[in-house]
């Protein structure tokens, strides 16, 4: 499962030593020399509702050459499924992205027109969104210039791009990349390129339902790595494999793979790896979870991925697992200081406000580690999450256990790319400011870590209730989410922190952390929706949910109070000790749900608190977000790890660039990691 200010100037000193001690100086004085370093420049290009953004890797000066190799390794491996993640998020991808960057190579005309312009954001939205639909929306994207523009352009360039493919940009077909309304055939309504035409709803369900685990307590991840169709009336799954589905490009991130495997820290490390070129090699699933028992148990060394077809956000059903691949380099102050969460697990366990028989008794291998990005490919960029935690299967998680990660320098660059100008509009008064801008950065960190390292590993089905996918259909991602996120905020009002070190005050801390989500979850994250639309993507319809039901619960005892002032809507934290106790209330409630596998529940909570929106809210933080130059959504472009060989051809250094633009890494992939021929 994945979590989706102040710029210092460094220096570099040399100190000039003269012979012999102070007193034998006579012309020339010892003098430190102290050169300034420009500021990293973290913001690339802004755009539509985007900001595109650069980090850093800290740490990778400390790395030898065969960590570096390895990272290198690890990194060409993930790119080289890039075009996996354009064409499972929509048929036709692959297709229009060569039209129209063949439009934008060739293109000799008038680039001054509006429409060019329009034209270039279009492209550059599509790059940001590994296809047509919105990243975090789902919705089609909306070009602003005419078909018969497109059209135009496409012959002055000797372009082809007709049918379907052209006829979708422009229509209303496909309009949903992931359609999750009630009432409807998800599948059907789905844009998303995970099934066959004219597979349903039953269909997807029937077809696994009769499919049996060798070990029930144990189950497969059925349809994790698959297409489902129809042939001939009958459901047959294209497995992702080599000499399958996306073979050749399978193929490559095996052939890379390999020679990662080559370079690994550690005999464990390499055992997994290899266990991964198996699974892509047969398909098999055994493999798969046999990969991610020796994967979740490799913790040494200070390199680490992941990589395949992972996370199920993007699948209406939550089978089939989107691409994606983000190579890890361990920071070590960071980890040592936040390692206490995991050493802690049981005692979070222990006392939380479960049912006891849905605590674990015995929580297992949580390994919590800050960490620095090196590359980042698939669903997981240029939109990237900031932490993740892993194995997804609740098997191996309470059996085995599972690794969490914070993306340390993606943090530090939204950190540092950003200003507080639309926090000052939307916070009640000075005093949540104060807390927000002294604690918020703090809190988030360690709701991040609460939430992957405590919330995800928390909590046991009952005996016999099958998989979320399973009993929660189309909710399971946003009860999951949600259920994590009430994990960490019911502990970040405790003292529990303080005393392990993590915090000096926990109760600012907490309350910080408090104000920042009642006031996302309730307002301000409405500037991502277009008036009148109802909240789709799970992570926003989770903070929704969790902030709807808490003010509603509350609003006896005033928890929260709803303060109109000059005409302008803020939210008021006036009891955090009876908020802490609701957030425990509506976790005790959403692991009952998960626990016992009860939809009805389910539905009821997301439909009533997760989904509608107050129109007239909306238009006013609309109205309000609109001074705001700042784009609500960013994401990031990755360093470029350039290998230095010698005559040999041996590598002998890896030096680490930037891109200057968006537009000459988007290209630069399309070039260079262009493994899939057309594929629908």
């Amino acid at each position: 499962m994945n979590f989706k200010q102040i710029l210092g100037v460094a220096f570099v000193s040399a100190t000039l030593f003269s012979c012999g001690n102070d007193k034998a100086k006579t012309t020339e004085e010892v003098t430190e020399v102290k050169i300034a370093e420009a500021p990293f420049n973290y913001n690339v290009e802004q755009f539509a509702d985007i900001k595109v953004l650069r980090y850093q890797i800290p740490g990778w000066e400390n790395l030898s050459l065969k960590e570096q190799k390895l990272v290198y390794y690890l990194t060409q491996a993930g790119l080289s499924g890039r075009d996996i993640i354009w064409d499972q998020n929509y048929k036709h991808n692959l297709k229009i992205r060569e039209a129209l960057e063949q439009v934008y190579n060739n293109y000799e005309g008038d680039k001054t027109s509006a429409d060019w312009n329009a034209f270039v954001v279009y492209l550059k939205r599509v790059w940001f969104s590994n296809g047509i639909h919105h990243h975090y929306s789902n919705d089609k994207l909306k070009p602003e210039f005419s078909s018969e523009y497109l059209k135009m352009l496409l012959a002055e360039t000797d372009t082809e791009l007709e049918g379907e493919a052209f006829d979708v940009i422009f229509n209303d077909k496909d309009a949903k990349k992931v359609n999750l309304a009630k009432g409807i055939d998800n599948v059907s309504a789905s844009a998303v390129n995970f099934y066959g035409e004219g597979v349903t709803n039953a269909d997807v369900e029937s077809f696994y339902k009769a499919m049996q685990s060798p070990d029930p307590t144990k189950p497969l991840s059925y349809g994790l790595n698959s297409k489902l169709v129809k042939e001939g009336g009958v459901l047959k799954e294209l497995k992702y494999k080599s000499g399958g589905l996306y073979g050749e490009a399978i193929d490559e991130i095996i052939k890379w793979l390999e020679l990662a495997k080559g370079v690994a820290e550690n005999e464990a490390q390499a055992n997994a790896l290899g266990l991964l070129i198996e699974y892509y090699t047969t398909g098999d699933l055994q493999t798969w979870d046999d990969y991610n028992v020796a994967w979740t148990a490799a913790t040494e060394g200070n390199v680490d991925y992941i990589n395949s077809f992972i996370e199920v956000y993007n699948d209406p059903l939550g089978y089939r697992g989107s691409y994606e691949s983000i190579i890890q380099i361990k920071d070590f102050d960071m980890s040592k200081k936040m390692a206490v969460l995991s050493e802690n697990a049981q005692w979070f366990e222990d006392n939380s406000p479960l049912m006891e028989e849905h605590k674990k008794k015995n929580v297992v291998g949580v390994t919590y580690k800050v960490v620095n990005v090196a590359g980042e490919a698939g669903d997981a960029s240029p939109s990237t999450p900031i932490g993740v935690n892993l194995p997804n299967a609740n098997w191996i998680r309470a059996a085995v256990g599972s690794k969490s990660v914070s993306l340390g320098n993606i943090v530090q660059s939204y950190n540092n790319a950003g200003g507080s100008e639309r926090l000052k509009e939307f916070v009640n008064d000075e005093e949540e400011l104060e807390l927000e801008e002294a604690y918020g950065q703090l809190g988030d960190k360690l709701h991040t870590a609460l939430h992957e390292v405590v919330g995800h590993a928390s909590g046991q089905l009952n005996p016999g209730v099958g998989e979320t996918k399973e009993t929660l259909k189309n909710y399971a991602s946003t009860l999951e989410e949600g259920r994590a996120d009430l994990v960490a905020l019911y502990y970040l009002y405790d003292p529990k922190l303080q005393e392990l070190g993590l915090v000096e005050d926990w109760q600012k801390v907490g309350k910080a952390t408090y104000d920042g989500y009642i006031r996302n979850g309730l307002m301000t994250q409405l500037i991502r929706l277009n008036l009148g639309d109802d909240v789709e993507e799970a992570h926003m319809r989770n903070r929704q949910w969790v902030s709807a039901w808490v003010f509603e619960k509350g609003q006896a005892d005033n928890v929260i109070e709803k303060v109109t002032r000059d005409g302008k809507t803020y939210f008021n934290i006036t009891d955090y000790e009876k908020l802490h106790k609701l957030f425990g209330e509506l976790l005790r409630e959403t692991q009952r749900i998960k626990s016992e596998g009860d939809f009805q529940a389910v539905e009821a909570l997301v439909e009533g608190y997760g989904v509608k929106v107050d129109q007239t809210l909306h238009a006013e933080v609309l109205e309000r977000n609109a001074q705001f130059k700042s784009a609500p959504y960013s994401g990031f472009v990755n360093p470029v790890l350039v290998p230095v060989t010698d005559n040999n051809g041996e590598i002998t250094a890896i030096e680490v660039t930037q891109p200057e633009t968006f537009d000459e890494q988007m290209l630069d992939y399309s070039n260079r990691y262009n493994f899939l021929p057309e594929v629908n």
